[in-house]
């Protein structure tokens, strides 16, 4: 069985609906760390949009990491599994005006909530007009929602994909939603392992986001299969799961929360490039973090390889870079198959992946 696919057995969309529309009420009601975050390093005009969110959608908020990646001014933004809406909101706001923000989810009662707030922040925001819409639908079959093909500057998720049966069908559809250059920007839980389907079969494990988790390795094959760029690990934490007879049965299994960035590029690749990162970014004025071990300081020349330089030269950040040919100054590079448990180890990160 592909690690990517649940066990015939388990009813994995019910249940999660069923779990996220009516069990829970608020993110008190979790029973794990795995889908709960800490606001504790996003820029400032980032936690000042976090506090502006309607009482209601922030407490029905079951995410597990940080979806706000730079560059958002003006950008079409789709987010899997937008639950509540309070993440849909923040980027409603970050985006501004030009930008548009499509919410998707399945569950009913989550998406009552996160439309009922609409005018609400549109009002609060001073745009001129809503910037953003809640659709229902299943994010491994996008196209049956009306979803269409090569609409999104960028998609995010929040502790949503390892909730699907289909880890592959939910990529795909990601791949194809999004234009050229667009990025995946998401953050998700992992083991560092293979789970066993006896052990994926736990439906309440699934639905707290443990045991749907990818082993992290996994995740790289199926970017390769689709055609997604190397994925570049971003932020990582591990986290503990304290409840003993959950602990008891998942044995030594090990798990994370870990950022992912992937982008849909071009077939053609372009050359080694040496470039210059102008600080215009909002919020990133001196240095643009972009991976766990690559960060652009303002003025300073580098030069990127060829996947890299792609990456910059398609995507939504070519506005903010000068480009050349060769190889000038330091090399930008990462090990792009990095274990986020290595990672982990060397920061001594011991809990949540922002």
């Amino acid at each position: 069985m592909s690690a990517a696919v649940a066990p015939e057995n388990l009813h994995a969309e019910e249940a999660v609906k069923n779990y996220y529309g009516k069990k829970l009420k608020t993110s008190s009601d979790l029973k794990t760390g795995a889908c709960t975050s800490q606001p504790g390093r996003y820029p400032k005009f980032i936690r000042d949009a976090m506090t502006l969110v309607h009482e209601e959608v922030a407490l029905k908020y079951y995410g597990c990491g940080p979806v706000f990646p730079p560059a958002l001014d003006g950008a079409r933004v789709l987010d899997l599994g937008s639950g509540s809406g309070k993440d849909c909101y923040i980027l409603s706001k970050l985006v501004g005006p030009d930008g548009f923000v499509t919410g998707l989810d399945m569950t009913d009662e989550q998406l009552e909530v996160a439309n009922k707030y609409i005018d609400y922040h549109t009002k609060l925001y001073n745009h001129p007009k809503p910037n953003i819409k809640f659709v229902k639908g299943n994010m491994e079959r996008m196209q049956d929602a009306g979803i269409e093909s090569d609409q999104f500057d960028i998609i995010v998720s929040n502790c949503v994909i390892n909730l699907a049966k289909d880890k592959l069908a939910v990529l795909k559809e990601a791949y194809r939603v999004l234009k050229v250059g667009g990025e995946l920007h998401f953050s998700d839980v992992y083991a560092d392992r293979d789970l066993p389907p006896s052990i994926r079969e736990h439906e309440e494990l699934w639905c707290e986001c443990v045991v749907g988790a990818l082993w992290w390795r996994d995740l790289y094959k199926l970017a390769k299969e689709i055609g997604f760029s190397t994925p570049r690990l971003v932020t990582a934490g591990l986290f503990s799961i304290d409840d003993k007879s959950y602990k008891d049965f998942l044995g030594d299994a090990k798990f994370v929360s870990v950022t992912y960035s992937l982008f849909k590029l071009p077939a053609q690749h372009s050359e080694t490039k040496t470039i210059l990162y102008s600080g215009s970014i909002a919020g990133h004025e001196e240095e643009l973090k972009f991976d766990y071990n690559i960060t652009f300081k303002k003025g300073e020349e580098a030069h990127v390889k060829p996947e890299l330089a792609t990456i910059l030269q398609t995507s939504r950040y070519k506005n903010f870079f000068n480009f050349s040919d060769g190889e000038k100054g330091p090399c930008k590079c990462s090990k792009l198959e990095k274990d986020p448990f290595e990672l982990c180890a060397e920061k001594g990160n011991q809990k949540g992946c922002c």
